[in-house]
Parts: structure tokens; C-alpha cells; sequence
């Protein structure tokens, strides 16, 4: 009876997680039998990279022997260490075949690609539709428009480009910037059918602050607040209509709030706005640590039928900069400063084909970490990750693309104002918005730009809760919003009415083109250098950049700053990644992280994400493990218990303003000298460093390291957030762990793993990419698992490359997947590569013929690299104290 209460319970809670919708598709959630259908389009692509030849128009693909794959997709595997621009730059092909449903006759028909990278050219049956220049941004394809019909056969092909390319942001070459371009189509991929009367999407539709629907807010307080909301209905009908239009606000249990009908009358072929607004008594706030969600459903009906239905995630909040007053949310001011990270998105192996359940995971490590703010760097962030920062109480300052470089010609200033303005279409919805960065990052563009960019996302965004940041390095600074600056200037600011905010802090170089410094250490390289770089980030004790103490100190006009960088991530500049991350590029944490997680109010409880007092030791107990133990920990005090006898206790030195949570040391408290001694008198389970943390007295956090012995096991686990869903797109990491019986991981020890999958899922790499086998570093060895289109079990087995009889462990676990939550669309679906560890694998050659003309070219590249150095010391003093 025990184990049928379990079950029940079990399967509760999974019906509880399919109800949830965490993502969002073309910027909307989906209404059952609305008349709209929204269907993934994901799976079953055929690719190819590099270039074909253009023949014939229409276009003639003979795309059978390319390979079948998913989105989101890169266009190749990289190693996850991959910078220097070892990535592929150049055409890349896909192609996918579908029938229309007859079911259709008489819907509208569109494909909606979140993004494609670089360059991107649309065709439809051979014929070329459309041609799209930048990477981050929807592009949106009607079919219809273009003669596709219920029961045609339809041939999608597209080529992605992501060539250097300086007719369009980024557009400085690749191998000048501090970060990767990749490739594909590396984000999702919709096929939307409605009727001929339709809410517009808001990108596609190119009207000034409307299109879709738009949600802005006034008067907002904890008694009541008004929310404004701007709809745009298009009528592709032969003949007029008049049209209701009903906009219903739900709250988080999906009890009806407000409600409001206003009708409209578009002639033959036009579209028009409906302007309603509705009142909310006694609402629940979205605050990063209260993200409260409504569901506003937006409803359109046509002769009393309706016609087209869409529901949009809001959060009902006010934000205001008041210069010397800092931020003030809801009202009231934000009593702490807003600390957080920057983000760029690419992950090991898969470059930025990063899927939904991915972003969302990354977003709850930095807010269980304690930040509230992330800036995207430097370009819009994925849609999923937009709706993770709403979910999970993440304010997110969204970048336009760009980094240092600015091309005089007109059409490159055209094509910033117009991703400008539709990133502020596409994200301004997203309660999780604080600023806009429309400015190109760490440019010398000229202040017409400047106050270009200002314009259109202010004529994007007229309402209350628009800001604008820009460097106080750029022309133009003086007519923003917010000003990005050191604290040390923000008094000039203040004296202008500005509040300030530091884009990037914490990294510190020895000269710009070696780049090395002590924020920049690889997991790998252990206790000592990762210390160093928890230390330099918290307080500054040696020299370099800002840190979290001087944030702290800074006046309250100042009202935070993001760290350089929350993730480790490849770059185009340096063949070194850049390691300064608080975790690696596969989300495993260094010492950093705990550090920042200390940073945490101990007395703040959420319900989204960990939160409260915790304690951890940066000491694995190895041989050559630092003397000091150092403790991070939000708690009034510690007590540390060293091999069960010496117990010490500290409370962490505070100066009066300052950080509030200083890392804790006890000098000289371990010795392996020591822990030599109890193995050997046989007392090795006294072998341990136990932390307690204190607060008002009692003990509120507790944890225990003990020294790893003989290698004896691997042990396997999931880190994952969300429940992985059977789409043929989620992925999850698995840690493989070498580890002693009794579970404590072995840091030092350099084992190759085999990593072997079954059921539904495959291995994503292989031995070009050095993904399996993998050598484990600090103790760890991961996998990336992406799943099938079919719910099932997915097994994992990991064994050693290199058994033998002192150590030949193995290890298995399974994880359950979920059925995908939206029907997809396809005709043919990869096959689940099998692991093969020593079957044929590409290897990148040199032409030894091209060897004079890249000599010819390297002083062209040293040219070029100098002026990027120039940029960087510019600009880099808005870092420095």
C-alpha cells in the first residue's frame, strides 16, 4: 500500500509539472481550442555545412545523404576548450519536407525562428522569400503570403551564415572579439497557424511601439495598480468585420482578476489597435524575491466565435532610478544593492545551441547563488531565458548586439535601430526588464548614434519603467537614463540626477594581449587559485578591479554592478577561454560561487530558488590543501571542529560599510601532517573538518568535509532543474565522480571515463571533441545527454577507459522523460548515435600550401588586434577603482 501511495503521489506531482508552462513560443502561451496552433518545428532537419552550389532557381536541393538533426543546432561540436576562433565560420545548409494538414484550409501560416546566426536566407519550395542580416533576433516567414496551401508539399530550405561580416552588428571579425558567433539555426524553430483574424506578432507586425499585445503599468502600489494594455488585430479577409476584443487577467491559481471588452472595426485587408486598460485591487507584485505572475489571456472573437486567443506572463511591478535615491521598485526603495553577472550563453561542446531547459537551469543557479540581476552580454538573451528571469525573480538588462566596432556606412546604422527596436518589441513584456543597453558595447560610435538609440527605444517603450544605459565613456552619456561608471564617479552623476551601475567588474589583467590574472583560474587547477580568485572578487586585499566590498561602500546613487562573468566562456580574441566564471563552462561551480552565495541574506527565505543560511568549506582535505581553512558563510559566526578535537570559533571581520559577509579564515588550522597521523594510529573517521553557522545563538547550518581515500567508485549524478521533456531538444548534464567508498570525491585523481547511453537519449560528442572518453578534472568527469522525441528511460553507464585490478569500477543511472508539451511537426528524425569510442572521428588538417598566405596575413590580424586593445584600456577604466 505503501509503494500505490507513493505512485499516486509520484504521478500527481508529474501531471502538477506538465500543467506548468515555463516557455514561452513566439512570445506567447498557448489557449486550447482558440482557433491557434502552435507546432514545434524542432526536430527532424537534414544539414549540411559548408556551401552548395546555387544551380537553378528555383533552387534544387539534393539534401539526402545530409545529416538528420535537431534544433536548436550548432554547426559543429566544439571541444570545451575552444577559443581562438577554432569554431567553423562560413554557409551553413538546412532543409526540412512537410505536408500541410488539410485540417488547415483557410489558416494563415507562418514558420517563427527565435534566431539564426549571421546571415540567414529563407527559401520556400526553392524560391528564395527572404534574406535576414544579424543573429539574435525573430525572424519570421509567412507562408501563406507565399503560396503555400493545405495539402502542399513544402520544402523549407535555409542558409546560415555566420561569416565575418561588417555590414551588420556584431561586425567586427570574430577573431577580435571576447566571444564566439558559432552557428546554425541555434534557437527554436514554430510553425504558428491561425485564423484570417489574428493578434499580430509584435516583430513581424513593424509597428512603433505596438504589434501583439503590449502591457505597460501606472500607478502601481501594494492598494492597486492599472494595467494598459495594447493590442494589435490584423484582418487578412477578403471583406470587413468588426471584431470584440476581451483581455482577462488571471492570477497565479487562475482566478479571473480584471476583465475588459472593447470592439473594433478593420476594413478588408487592415489591421488596428485596441487601447484597454484594467484595475487591479490589492495586487501581488513581481519583486526579484516575490516574482508574482498573472496570465493576462487575450481573446478576439468574430461574430460572437472566437477567433484567435493568447496568454502572456506579466508581473505588475514599477522601477525608478532616483539619482542620489538609487532604485526604487514598487514604490519603495531597494534597501540592498543589486548585485549580479554577466552572461554569455554558450555552453560546452554545443557552442549557443542551448535548449530551453538549459537557460532556465542557468538562471536558477545565479539567483540560488543570491544575485537579482543579470546583463546579457552582449545581445539578446534566448526567449526561454527571458521567461526563466520572470519566473525565478531575475531583473535582466538586454543588450543590442555589438562590441566594439562602428562602421560609418548608413546601412550599418540602420540595421542597430532596427534590432534596437525589435528587441524592445520582442522583451518588453518581461517584468524581469530592468534597463535597456541600445548602445554597442564599448564603442566609440558618434553621439548622433547615441541619441538615435535612445530615441527609438523610448519611442518603442513610451511608458512609465523605460530606461536607457550607456557608458560614461561614450558620447552622448549625459542624455541617458542610467549612466555605467565606476563608484569613484558616481558623485559626478549624482550632481546630474543619475543613478549609476557597473556593467563589468572583477576581472583583472597583466597586459591585454597575454591576459593572464588572478580571476581567471580553471576549475582544474584547485584549492589554492580558486581561493585567490573567491578573494580578489569579495575584497580587495592586493590590487586589481572593483569588488563586492566596494560596492558596498559606494552611496546609494550607486546601485550595483555585475561581475565579469558568471559562467566560463570561449572567445574569439584569445586562445585561452576566458576561466574567470564562478563555474565552468558546464555549470560546475568553483570556490567563487560559494563565495557569492554567502553574499545571501541568511534571513530572506524564497520560494523560487535556495535561499537562508549555508556554510561551506574551501578545503577538500587533500595533501595539499591550504593551512587556513577558509569558510563561506552567511551566519553570524562559525565554528570549524577539526579531526573531531580542535573546535575554533570566529565571527567574520566587518568593517562599518562594507561587505556584509566576509570570507572567514582560521589560520593554520589544517595540517595533513595531522590527518596522516590518524590513518595511520587507525582513526582515519576521525580525519574531518566540520562548519557549523550561527545565527542569534543556534546552530543554522552545518556541513562536514572529510579527506577522499583510495579510489574506489564512480557515482554518477543528474544535474538538472526542470523535468527533461522528450523533444529531441533538452539536454541534461551528468557528473561522473571518482569518488572513495564512502562518497567523498578524489580531486586529485586523472581517470578517463567511457560514458555509454541507452533508451531514450544519445551522447552528445564523442572522441573529436574529447566529450567520451573524458578525462576527469578536479575529481569530475561530465557528459551532455540530449533526449529522443519519445518518453522513456534514459540509462547511463560510465565505466574507465582503462580498467584495471585495483580499480575497475562502473556506474549506471536512469532518468525518466517527460512527453514534450507542444505537437511537433516532421517526416524523418535522427537516429540516436551510438557510443563509439574509437570509430572514425573528423580531425581539422592543415593545408600546408596556405601556410605563406597566412604569414602574409598574421601582420593584418596583429593591425587589427592593437585597435581592440586600444578600445579595451579606454573603456576598461569604468572597472577600476
Amino acid at each position: 500500500m505503501k509503494k500505490i501511495l507513493l505512485l499516486i503521489i509520484f504521478w500527481a506531482c508529474i501531471g502538477v509539472l506538465q500543467a506548468q508552462e515555463h516557455f514561452s513560443a513566439a512570445s506567447f502561451y498557448p489557449v486550447p481550442n482558440s482557433g491557434r496552433e502552435v507546432l514545434d518545428f524542432n526536430p527532424g532537419w537534414r544539414f549540411h555545412r559548408g556551401d552548395i552550389p546555387l544551380k537553378a532557381d528555383p533552387l534544387q536541393l539534393d539534401d539526402s545523404k545530409w545529416e538528420l538533426v535537431n534544433l536548436p543546432h550548432t554547426v559543429q561540436l566544439v571541444p570545451s576548450e575552444a577559443s581562438g576562433s577554432r569554431n567553423y565560420q562560413g554557409p551553413a545548409w538546412y532543409s526540412k519536407r512537410f505536408t500541410v494538414d488539410t485540417r488547415y484550409q483557410g489558416k494563415r501560416l507562418s514558420l517563427y525562428f527565435e534566431a539564426v546566426m549571421g546571415k540567414s536566407s529563407f527559401y520556400i519550395n526553392g524560391y528564395k522569400v527572404k534574406e535576414h542580416f544579424g543573429g539574435f533576433l525573430p525572424v519570421s516567414i509567412d507562408l501563406t503570403a507565399v503560396g503555400v496551401r493545405p495539402g502542399d508539399e513544402v520544402t523549407v530550405a535555409v542558409c546560415a551564415d555566420n561569416s565575418d561580416d561588417p555590414s551588420f552588428p556584431p561586425g567586427r571579425k570574430q577573431y577580435t572579439m571576447d566571444f564566439c558567433v558559432f552557428g546554425g539555426i541555434y534557437r527554436d524553430c514554430y510553425l504558428i497557424c491561425t485564423g484570417d483574424v489574428h493578434v499580430s506578432d509584435a516583430n513581424e507586425a513593424g509597428q512603433v511601439a505596438g504589434g501583439g499585445v503590449f502591457v505597460s503599468y501606472e500607478d502601481v502600489s501594494d492598494q492597486k495598480a492599472r494595467v494598459n494594455v495594447k493590442t494589435h488585430i490584423v484582418n487578412d479577409r477578403e471583406s470587413g468585420c468588426r471584431v470584440v476584443v476581451e483581455s482577462t487577467l488571471l492570477d497565479a491559481v487562475g482566478k479571473q482578476v480584471a476583465s475588459t471588452r472593447k470592439s473594433l472595426s478593420l476594413s478588408a485587408g487592415s489591421d488596428g489597435h485596441v487601447m484597454q486598460q484594467l484595475t487591479v485591487r490589492n495586487p501581488s507584485l513581481w519583486h526579484p524575491d516575490t516574482p508574482n505572475l498573472y496570465r493576462l489571456r487575450t481573446s478576439v472573437y468574430l461574430n460572437g466565435k472566437l477567433c484567435d486567443a493568447v496568454v502572456s506572463r506579466i508581473g505588475i511591478r514599477s522601477i525608478e532610478f532616483r539619482g542620489a535615491d538609487g532604485l526604487y521598485i514598487n514604490g519603495k526603495p531597494f534597501g540592498d544593492k543589486l548585485m549580479g553577472v554577466n552572461r554569455h550563453q554558450d555552453y560546452a561542446y554545443i557552442g549557443n545551441a542551448v535548449p530551453n531547459n538549459l537557460h532556465w537551469l542557468d538562471v536558477k543557479k545565479m539567483r540560488d547563488a543570491g544575485f537579482r540581476i543579470i546583463r546579457s552580454a552582449h545581445y539578446p538573451q534566448d526567449p526561454a531565458f527571458m521567461d526563466a528571469c520572470d519566473e525565478l525573480g531575475m531583473f535582466i538588462i538586454v543588450a543590442t548586439p555589438g562590441w566594439q566596432y562602428w562602421n560609418p556606412e548608413p546601412v550599418f546604422e540602420e540595421r542597430i535601430l532596427s534590432d534596437i527596436r525589435n528587441m524592445v518589441r520582442r522583451d518588453r513584456n518581461h517584468p524581469s526588464v530592468l534597463l535597456w543597453e541600445p548602445v554597442l558595447n564599448e564603442t566609440a560610435f558618434p553621439e548622433s548614434f547615441a541619441q538615435n538609440a535612445y530615441r527609438a527605444t523610448h519611442e518603442e517603450y513610451p511608458a512609465p519603467g523605460c530606461y536607457a544605459a550607456i557608458d560614461d565613456k561614450s558620447k552622448g552619456a549625459m542624455g541617458y537614463d542610467v549612466v555605467y561608471t565606476a563608484p569613484k564617479n558616481e558623485a559626478f552623476y549624482r550632481n546630474a540626477g543619475k543613478s549609476c551601475f557597473t556593467r563589468e567588474y572583477g576581472d583583472c589583467v597583466d597586459d591585454w594581449n597575454s591576459h593572464n590574472s588572478y580571476s581567471r583560474v580553471a576549475r582544474e587547477w584547485g584549492e589554492e587559485p580558486q581561493i585567490r580568485q573567491a578573494q580578489h572578487y569579495a575584497r580587495k586585499d592586493y590590487g586589481g578591479s572593483l569588488t563586492v566590498d566596494q560596492f558596498y561602500k559606494s552611496p546609494r546613487g550607486h546601485i550595483g554592478g555585475a561581475l565579469w562573468h558568471s559562467f566560463d566562456h570561449q572567445r574569439g580574441y584569445h586562445p585561452d577561454p576566458f576561466w574567470g566564471g564562478l563555474m565552468d563552462m558546464f555549470r560546475q561551480p568553483k570556490y567563487s560561487y560559494y563565495m557569492m552565495m554567502s553574499q545571501r541574506d541568511p534571513h530572506l527565505h524564497l520560494e523560487q530558488a535556495d535561499s537562508g543560511p549555508m556554510v561551506y568549506i574551501a578545503n577538500a582535505m587533500t595533501p595539499f590543501s591550504p593551512e587556513d581553512i577558509v569558510v563561506y558563510t552567511n551566519c553570524d559566526s562559525v565554528r570549524v571542529i577539526v579531526n573531531e578535537k580542535d573546535t575554533l570559533v570566529q565571527v567574520p571581520l566587518l568593517e562599518e560599510k562594507g561587505i556584509r559577509h566576509p570570507p572567514v579564515v582560521f589560520k593554520g588550522a589544517y595540517s595533513f601532517v595531522d590527518v596522516r597521523a590518524l590513518h595511520r594510529a587507525g582513526k582515519p573517521e576521525q580525519c574531518s573538518i566540520v562548519a557549523e553557522g550561527f545565527l542569534d545563538g543556534k546552530i543554522v547550518a552545518r556541513t562536514k568535509n572529510m579527506p577522499s581515500k583510495r579510489n574506489e567508485q564512480l557515482v554518477l549524478t543528474v544535474d538538472s532543474g526542470l523535468p527533461l521533456r522528450a523533444n529531441g531538444s533538452d539536454m541534461v548534464t551528468v557528473i561522473a565522480s571518482i569518488t572513495d567508498k564512502d562518497g567523498y570525491v578524489k580531486r586529485l585523481s586523472q581517470e578517463t571515463v567511457i560514458f555509454e547511453v541507452e533508451g531514450e537519449g544519445e551522447l552528445v560528442g564523442g572522441r573529436e571533441v574529447e566529450a567520451n572518453p573524458r578525462v576527469s578534472r578536479w575529481g569530475t568527469a561530465p557528459a551532455l545527454i540530449r533526449t529522443t522525441t519519445k518518453a522513456g528511460t534514459i540509462k547511463i553507464k560510465a565505466r574507465l577507459l582503462h580498467p584495471g585490478i585495483q580499480f575497475h569500477p562502473q556506474a549506471v543511472i536512469e532518468i525518466a522523460t517527460l512527453p514534450a508539451e507542444r505537437v511537433a511537426l516532421y517526416r524523418e528524425l535522427p537516429v540516436p548515435q551510438k557510443t563509439e569510442i574509437f570509430g572514425k572521428t573528423e580531425v581539422g588538417e592543415i593545408d600546408f600550401n596556405e601556410i605563406e598566405r597566412l604569414a602574409r596575413e598574421e601582420q593584418e590580424r596583429i593591425n587589427e588586434m592593437k585597435q581592440v586593445e586600444q578600445q579595451q584600456r579606454h573603456f576598461e577604466s569604468t572597472e577600476k577603482k
